[in-house]
């Protein structure tokens, strides 16, 4: 029983007094990552590291915990962590679909109108039965795309809505979304 007694009072003077340092980051989808060796940190997260030093106390032999900045302690995110670029990463693809259905949109309505004056009635004697027919199924062609363009269009403004709103309920910077 006392080599017992003994074997736990020297194992409990022999715990290792060592301390480590945990690295925690952020990425681009805005996932918390920790490491304990900094070369495993990506290079393009390294200026916005963090670092977690873990120690023993002396007097009651608790972990110590405090936290040290690093180099930029200025990078903002939002309550879950999620900083410009993941936003910008989030908002840019609504944004370029909202410009390319906008672009697209013009051009048909633009050939629809040309098309359309083809049916007035200064060129509706000259044109036969064969033209008519083909003129005014490219109408309804570019008439669908339009329709399509707009859809397209409601859609990309409504993500951006919702997204707007999201980073305002998450605390995130509004000129992200710019």
């Amino acid at each position: 029983m006392k080599k017992l007694l003994i074997l736990l009072v020297l194992l409990m003077f022999a715990a290792p007094a060592y301390g480590t340092t945990i690295y925690k980051w952020v990425d681009e989808k805005g996932v918390i990552n920790f490491t304990d060796d900094y070369t495993r940190v990506p290079p393009t997260f390294r200026d916005r590291v963090k670092t977690e030093e873990y120690g023993q106390q002396e007097g009651n032999g608790a972990p110590a915990q405090r936290t040290v900045a690093t180099a930029k302690e200025d990078v903002r995110t939002d309550v879950y962590g999620r900083d410009k670029s993941w936003w910008r990463g989030k908002v840019r693809p609504w944004e370029d679909q909202l410009k390319e259905a906008s672009e697209n949109y013009e051009k048909a309505q633009k050939e629809y109108m040309e098309q359309a004056e083809g049916l007035s009635p200064y060129n509706f004697g000259k044109m036969s039965l064969t033209q008519y027919q083909m003129l005014s199924s490219r109408l309804e062609i570019l008439s669908k795309e339009m329709e399509t363009y707009e859809g397209q269009m409601a859609e990309a403004k409504g993500m951006l809505a919702k997204l707007s709103e999201e980073a305002r309920e998450t605390g995130a910077d509004p000129a992200w979304l710019d």
